[in-house]
C-alpha cells in the first residue's frame, strides 16, 4: 500500500511557449503534448511524485493552458480521506503584480503564498517535459541527510553535451561550488567533477529546496530564473547547495528531434524507458476504447495504442496512437502518428466527402517515412511523406519541416496524391 507524506510539497513547472517543440505546441502547452501514443508528458512527473509518495502536487501554467487543464481535472482526482490534490496555479494579474511569469524562479514568487502548505518542510520542484523514473522520497532523503538548503539533481555526461547544458562544480564531498550555464567547450576542464568519459554534472533542472530556504531567496533576491539567477546567488551566499547523482534514463524532450527520437525509442525491441513496469506506474487518463483492429497488416517494432484500425497495411518502427486510422496500401515507416481525439460518425464522413475533405487517418495506398502526425490529421489517398534530413526548416499551411522532419499540424488536411 502506497503510503503519502505530509512533509514535502511537489511544484511542476508548465512551461512557457515551448517554440522548439512547435508546431507541436501551437495549440497546447508543452507539457500536454502527447508521448508514447497514450501518456502526454505531464504524466511522467506527476506520476512519479505519486510513486514517491508525494500527493501534493502544483502545477504551475501559462501558455495554452485548455487541454493541460482538461488533461490534470480529469485524470488526477484524490479520494477525501488522503489529504492529496493535483492543483492548477494559472499566471494571473493581481493587485502586486500585473505580469506574466517571467521565468521558473519568478513563477514560484508569484504564487509564494499558495505554496506555503502546513507541514511542508521541504518543496521539490520539477519540469514537465522530461521523460524518466525517480524516486523523489530518496532524493529528499539525501536532501535531509547532508543537511542542504538545496539539493540538484544531475546527471554525468561526456564532452558532447555538456556545452547544451547547466554544468555544476563539485567539491569532493558533492557541495556544488559553481553552476556554469552552456560552458564554451575550451572551458571543460575547469568545471570537470568527476573522472571517466563522463566527468561533467548536469543539472537536470530538479531541485529539492528547504520550504524556508526557498522562501527567503524568493524575497530576498529578484533574479526571474533558478539555474541562471538563484542558485548561483544561493551558492555566492554561500548556502549548502549539493549534487544529487542520477545515472539512470532521463531525457529533456524539448526539441521536434529529441521527442521524435524518444517516442521511436519506445517502440525498439529494448526500450530504454519501460512503461510496462508493474512497480512504478505511469498514470493517465482513463479511456474506454476497445482493443486496437489489425487485419491482414504487417506490424513490426510498433507501440500501438487502444482503438486503432489497421487495415491492410505496413507500419515499422513506429508509434500509433489513441483512434488511429491507416487504410488499405498505406505505408508508414519512422512515424509517430498521435491519433485522434474522436471517431467520426457514418454522417460526418459523408459530410466530409461532399467538403472533399479525406477522412481521419492514413488513406489508401500513402507512404509516410520519418513524420510526425499530430492529432486529427487527415492525410488522403496516395500520399507520399518522404525523408527531409538535409532541409531546412520551413512552414507552409499544411506541414512543417523541423530538424529535418516533416510535422504535420493537428487537424491539417493533406489532399490526395500530395508529394512532400
Amino acid at each position: 500500500m502506497l503510503r503519502f507524506t505530509t512533509d514535502t510539497l511537489a511544484v511542476i513547472m508548465g512551461g512557457g511557449a515551448g517554440t522548439r517543440l512547435y508546431p507541436l505546441t501551437k495549440l497546447r502547452a508543452k507539457p500536454a503534448v502527447p508521448l508514447a501514443g497514450y501518456y502526454r508528458l505531464i504524466d511522467i512527473p506527476i506520476s512519479n511524485c505519486i510513486n514517491s509518495g508525494i500527493n501534493r502536487i502544483f502545477v504551475l501554467t501559462q501558455f495554452n493552458t485548455v487541454s493541460l487543464h482538461r488533461h490534470v481535472v480529469r485524470t488526477y482526482q484524490f479520494d477525501t480521506f488522503s489529504g492529496g490534490y493535483v492543483r492548477i496555479l494559472a499566471a494571473e494579474q493581481t493587485p502586486s503584480s500585473q505580469a506574466w511569469y517571467q521565468g521558473t524562479a519568478d513563477a514560484l514568487r508569484k504564487q509564494l503564498f499558495q505554496l506555503q502548505v502546513p507541514e511542508a518542510r521541504n518543496i521539490v520542484i520539477l519540469a514537465g517535459d522530461h521523460l524518466y523514473r525517480m524516486d523523489y522520497s530518496q532524493f529528499v532523503q539525501f536532501h535531509e541527510s547532508h543537511e542542504a538548503d538545496i539539493a540538484i539533481a544531475a546527471k554525468p555526461v561526456g564532452a558532447e553535451l555538456a556545452p547544451e547544458m547547466g554544468i555544476l562544480k563539485a567539491d569532493s564531498d558533492g557541495f556544488v561550488t559553481e553552476l556554469v550555464e552552456k560552458p564554451a567547450p575550451d572551458a571543460l576542464d575547469s568545471v570537470a567533477s568527476l573522472a571517466g568519459d563522463k566527468p561533467y554534472l548536469a543539472s537536470m533542472g530538479i531541485y529539492v529546496f528547504g520550504t524556508s530556504t526557498l522562501v527567503k531567496l524568493l524575497r530576498d533576491e529578484t533574479g526571474s530564473d533558478f539555474a541562471k539567477h538563484i542558485i548561483p546567488a544561493a551558492i555566492e551566499k554561500g548556502l549548502r547547495v549539493v549534487v544529487y547523482p542520477f545515472d539512470g534514463y532521463w531525457e529533456d524532450i524539448g526539441t521536434i528531434r529529441a521527442f521524435y527520437e524518444v517516442n521511436l525509442a519506445l517502440a525498439s525491441p529494448n526500450p530504454p524507458f519501460d512503461f510496462f513496469a508493474p512497480e512504478w506506474p505511469i498514470y493517465t487518463h482513463a479511456r474506454y476504447l476497445s482493443g486496437s483492429r489489425v487485419i491482414d497488416s504487417s506490424i513490426r517494432r510498433v507501440v500501438l495504442a487502444p482503438g486503432c484500425r489497421i487495415d491492410n497495411a505496413s507500419v515499422a518502427d513506429s508509434v500509433i496512437g489513441l483512434r488511429s486510422i491507416v487504410n488499405p496500401g498505406a505505408h508508414l515507416h519512422r512515424v509517430v502518428m498521435m491519433g485522434a481525439d474522436y471517431y467520426e460518425t457514418l454522417a460526418q464522413i459523408e459530410e466530409d466527402k461532399h467538403l472533399g475533405l479525406p477522412p481521419f487517418g492514413v488513406g489508401e495506398g500513402s507512404v509516410i517515412e520519418n513524420a510526425i502526425l499530430d492529432k486529427n490529421v487527415r492525410v488522403g489517398k496516395n500520399v507520399v511523406i518522404r525523408n527531409h534530413d538535409w532541409s531546412p526548416d520551413e512552414e507552409t499551411e499544411t506541414y512543417v519541416v523541423r530538424d529535418g522532419l516533416v510535422v504535420v499540424p493537428k487537424g491539417a488536411v493533406i489532399p490526395n496524391n500530395t508529394v512532400i
